[in-house]
């Protein structure tokens, strides 16, 4: 397990991030986060994960939703870029709806910024309109 105060840099925050989130260690990614956090994703309203958070149990809800109605498939992370306490990943991740058994394919951009080794704002840009499209029954 990674201890985050040990984490100085954007990258190695980042790094860690994607290495629980992977792995499924909750425990580890929710530690990465600062209390409150600016976490947003936007979208429709029928998908689970979309609004804005910001207590450390919304933070929980949002990556625990993904477990609790999507199938995994694929992930794969394609770049980052860096500029100080900004990052932005880029990422390709197929899942499929539990409840309508529809599969989507979510190009998608995630942007961090990370602060005295915490993560401050997790704002994903995401092909909203397949997600919706998925969850439809």
């Amino acid at each position: 397990m990674t201890n985050t105060q040990t984490l100085t840099s954007t990258d190695e925050v980042v790094d860690a991030f994607f290495t629980a989130f992977g792995s499924g260690d909750s425990e580890t990614l929710l530690g990465l986060f600062s209390t409150p956090t600016d976490l947003r994703a936007n979208g429709a309203p029928n998908v689970p994960w979309v609004g804005s958070k910001a207590a450390k149990d919304e933070v929980a809800g949002f990556f625990g939703s993904f477990g609790e109605t999507l199938d995994f498939q694929s992930f794969e992370l394609h770049s980052r870029i860096t500029e100080g306490a900004n990052a932005v990943a880029f990422a390709t991740a197929v899942f499929a709806v539990k409840a309508t058994g529809k599969t989507f394919r979510n190009d998608l951009a995630i942007h961090f910024t990370v602060v005295d080794g915490e993560i401050t704002r997790y704002h994903v840009y995401e092909d909203s309109y397949a997600i919706h499209e998925a969850f439809n029954a």
